[in-house]
């Protein structure tokens, strides 16, 4: 549908010999002193513009933004694109097949149900590291990978042929970020002969990664993808812009890791949520795009919806690196200049706030042992680590330090360590047992263990999953490069990995293993145990797989908080591996020489990680390869046919791919035994017209949770537990243990993800002392015994009873994950009230008609006297039926049969797009209503 162009802002770009029809953001009044960002939403008005949904007065309204006022003006944000992983992908094309049919059953014609915006799969987030260690790990656990995925695939195969503008990225080939930003961006957008900028929303919130080549774009729930694909606009407010200035160039020694650390605690400090950050100022130059683009993918991590950096000679040197044609190249350069959209460092746009970055400030850093913004200056590293971790032992285990300790600590390095006579009685006194000095007063509980013909001592802090993994740095060539030179330093002085380190190389694209091979590096991280166990998202996601198992026994029997090391983007409780309390984020270089060190505990500028063969100490800093060093082997190993060969057949696959039979259809023939992909329930009974809003009543308390609980903590991730009720649905439908896989597997079967919906191992939930995991109180039964969460919600349901959850700040922050309110829905949750929530999961509750209130003037729970015991109602919904948005709903809250206290809630429902997505019970059912009138 063309612009009513009310701006007359429609006109034409020539191009070589070639001409486009543009939209002028110039033709608004203010628009030149814009950040970049709000020019490209500028832009989008002008483009869109109907009238009706996008009018003059929004175009206006941005032109003319106050930058020092509250968001309190609503747009129309229409995405240029969508762009998905297979996690989160499975669902959204489970619930397109559904709506076809819908579709028909309201009398519509099913073929409306079609992606009428570029929609992009990447299949990445599915392979998991069964195999490490060897040479066949990648062959080994791509061929796991299809036997376990082979029905979500077939599914797959059947959308990329039945919905149009729909592509699949096969598995094995790459990160969806990292894909996204090497060849599918565009950063110019051309359709029907109109050039725009590039934009897009993903299912997965490290969409933001893209904004380092220019391109707006967030993470979205998959409920708000699909209405993106079906041509909804995403209702936003006109946020405040926080401009980023940087300064200086990254010293010697520190890496783009340290300085996204940096930047996430900084801005985590500051504040930014529902905010867009954009980078500005002399030092952006200086910043490679890689770097930026790994900054872009830790917004989720400090909170904005974005961050940003503007186009210029880095942006289009990248496109030309990565395979992009000249007359791409050529267009993204005039399209940004004619609009004002090229990066100017002597201009200074209008900023909300400000910050500021010298960068030569930046040291050497990580973030653990539970969140990324909780930087660590490596250098204080072991005394933080120490400090930490009477948080994760109970009693210490003994906080003296054990004989073992004594008779270790400043000997000697783990290849020429002593007996254990001091361990009588043991079958292994006076055989030499590996391990790493432990010095000082700290926790510990030794466990002997023998690892392949090894015998090694596993202690607090050991490092059992060293993994090179995630888009955050795999994109990033300085850094991978420099993880290799380590290793070939690390080998050729004659160190080893200890044999309980579980190490691991996940890159995010072919292009990665290309430059190693060229390099001549390969070699030296196989020696260390960083064989390729696939390309995707492994080890950042929960996808490590199992630790060694003779470590595995150790830990648990013994109650170790034993550590691992990633060089990803999210380190929450209960991600990384079941078997691991304690998490770290860090560059991949930084991820070698723990490795090494084989323990958190170590201070790498005074403690040795080993010696050479002459006996002589080796410290890190006498293999930490040189930047210059760095860069050389960079610049002779990475070239533009790289990119252009293992991206030139992308969509095609390898044979496993090609040979999987397809279904064919407009409907999916659903398959009743089927446990992967399963036909949800959102739509049955679906009238024409929505059912009026009702007020609450009677509601009890599923889960009474504390601050900072994310959506890793909602939503169903990782593996599947036997005896968890999920495991037990999957072993009724005749799947061995062997085969359940993993949540995120099977998110197109929404009987297996309810029953993992607030299931983590790490979920505290109030209502229980002491209890760790899915469990709540069944509050129908006398004593109202511990029940798991989804038995409760069954037998409230059956009764009719609605549920709440009460929660504190910062609910539902982390990745973008569509069940943690798809399956708080289905739980029969009617309302969440918490003291703060984070961007996406509170829209995504309203997408799923779950009501996200808010306690009010930064009260709490505990200020009502609330214990999760009570009964809530709540009315004033029903004001939403006159058209209206309630600004607070009251609550009262009864206990034993009387009133107990009563509050003025604050309705979370930001927008009027998401008030009518709520009249109608979620935004499937608004936009299915809406496409069949």
């Amino acid at each position: 549908m063309p612009s009513t162009n009310s701006f007359d802002a429609h006109g034409e770009l020539t191009v070589g010999e070639k001409s486009y029809e543009i939209y002028r953001i110039g033709s608004v009044e203010g628009s030149d002193t814009l950040p970049y960002s709000l020019k490209v939403l500028l832009e989008n008005l002008l483009r869109t513009e109907d009238g009706a949904n996008i009018t003059g007065d929004h175009i206006r309204a941005l032109g003319s933004w106050d930058e020092n006022a509250q968001p309190d003006t609503e747009i129309q944000f229409t995405p240029a694109r969508v762009i998905m992983q297979d996690f989160t992908g499975v669902p959204c094309v489970v619930d397109l097949a559904t709506m076809r049919e819908a579709v028909v059953d309201l009398g519509g014609d099913p073929s409306r149900i079609n992606p009428l915006a570029p929609a992009e799969l990447v299949i990445d987030h599915s392979v998991i590291i069964d195999v490490f260690g060897r040479a066949d790990a990648f062959e080994r656990n791509v061929e796991i990978e299809y036997q376990r995925n082979g029905e979500r695939y077939k599914f797959l195969r059947w959308g990329q042929t039945a919905f149009d503008d729909f592509k699949v990225v096969p598995p094995g080939t790459g990160i969806v970020h990292q894909v996204n930003i090497e060849h599918l961006a565009r950063v110019t957008m051309v359709r029907d002969g109109v050039a725009y900028p590039d934009t897009c929303v993903g299912t997965d919130s490290h969409t933001t990664m893209v904004n380092g080549l220019g391109v707006l774009g967030w993470g979205v729930g998959g409920i708000e993808a699909e209405a993106a694909m079906l041509g909804q606009p995403v209702s936003m407010l006109i946020p405040r812009v926080v401009g980023f200035k940087l300064t200086g160039e990254i010293p010697a020694g520190a890496t783009a890791t340290d300085v996204v650390l940096t930047i996430t605690e900084m801005l985590r400090d500051h504040g930014v949520v529902g905010k867009f950050v954009e980078f500005y100022g002399e030092g952006v130059a200086a910043v490679p795009l890689a770097n930026r683009a790994t900054i872009g993918n830790m917004s989720p991590e400090f909170g904005s919806t974005c961050a940003i950096f503007p186009i210029d000679d880095v942006t289009l040197d990248y496109l030309r690196l990565t395979g992009r044609s000249d007359e791409q190249v050529a267009l993204v350069e005039a399209y940004a200049k004619e609009q004002g959209m090229w990066l100017d460092p002597a201009v200074e746009p209008r900023f909300s706030e400000r910050l500021e970055l010298d960068l030569s400030t930046v040291v050497p850093s990580i973030a653990g042992p539970k969140r990324p913004q909780d930087r660590i200056e490596v250098t204080k590293a072991k005394e933080q680590f120490r400090s930490d971790l009477a948080n994760y032992v109970v009693d210490g285990n003994g906080i003296e330090k054990s004989s073992v300790d004594d008779e270790l600590a400043n000997t000697f390095p783990a290849s020429d360590a002593p007996s254990h006579d001091a361990l009588e009685g043991s079958e292994t006194a006076g055989r030499p047992v590996h391990s790493r000095p432990v010095t000082g007063n700290r926790a510990t509980n030794p466990a002997l263990v023998t690892i392949d013909g090894q015998r090694a001592e596993i202690d607090h802090g050991h490092v059992v999953i060293a993994s090179i993994t995630s888009c955050t740095n795999t994109s990033n060539p300085s850094v991978m490069m420099a993880a290799a030179m380590l290793a070939k330093n690390a080998v050729d002085r004659g160190l080893t990995v200890p044999p309980w380190v579980k190490t691991s190389m996940a890159p995010g694209s072919k292009v990665v293993t290309g430059y190693y091979d060229r390099a001549g590096l390969w070699p030296y991280l196989e020696k260390l145990g960083f064989y390729l166990v696939g390309y995707g998202c492994t080890t950042c996601i929960g996808n490590s797989g199992p630790i060694i198992e003779e470590v595995s026994k150790a830990v648990n029997d013994n109650d170790l908080a034993v550590v691992s090391v990633l060089s990803g983007n999210r380190n929450f409780e209960g991600r990384i591996n079941p078997d691991v309390k304690m998490n770290y984020l860090a560059s991949p270089p930084l991820v070698i020489a723990y490795a090494l060190a084989g323990t958190m505990d170590f201070d790498f500028e005074n403690q040795p990680l080993g010696q050479d063969g002459d006996g002589n100490d080796v410290y890190l800093t006498d293999i930490w390869p040189s930047a210059a060093d760095v860069e050389e082997t960079i610049a002779r190993s990475i070239s533009k046919d790289m990119f252009t060969e293992d991206y030139a057949d992308v969509f095609a696959g390898d044979e496993r791919w090609q040979s999987l039979p397809t279904p064919e259809g407009a409907t999916f023939a659903w398959d009743a035994h089927s446990t992967y992909v399963r036909k949800p329930p959102y739509f049955e009974g679906m009238q024409h017209e929505p059912a009026p809003v009702e007020d609450i009543s009677g509601a009890r308390v599923l889960a009474k949770l504390g601050d900072s609980v994310t959506t890793d903590h909602i939503s169903p991730a990782g593996s599947i537990k036997a005896d968890s009720p999920a495991g037990t649905y999957l072993a009724e439908h005749g799947v061995e243990r062997k085969d359940f896989n993993s949540y995120g597997s099977r998110r197109g079967n929404h009987e297996v993800m309810i029953r993992g919906t607030f299931a983590n191992i790490r979920l505290r939930n109030q209502l229980l002392d002491g209890v760790e995991g899915g469990f709540t109180r069944n509050f129908l039964e006398e004593g109202a015994p511990q029940t798991t969460i989804f038995e409760a919600s069954q037998a409230y349901q059956e009764a009719g009873v609605p549920l709440v959850v009460l929660a504190g700040k910062e609910y539902g922050s982390g990745s973008s994950r569509d069940w943690a309110a798809k399956g708080t829905a289905l739980l029969g949750v009617r309302a969440v009230i918490a003291e703060s929530y984070e961007r996406i999961h509170r829209s995504n509750l309203i997408g799923m008609g779950v009501l996200p209130l808010q306690f009010p003037n930064g009260k709490t729970a505990a200020d009502y006297g609330l214990d999760g015991t009570e009964t809530f109602s709540i009315s004033g919904v029903t004001a939403l039926n006159d058209g209206r948005t309630p600004k607070t709903v009251t609550v009262t809250v009864s206990k034993d049969g009387e009133p107990d206290a009563e509050f003025e809630a604050v309705v979370r429902i930001d927008t009027p797009g998401e008030a009518d997505y709520y009249r109608n019970g979620g935004i499937l059912q608004y936009v299915l209503r809406s496409l069949v009138s």
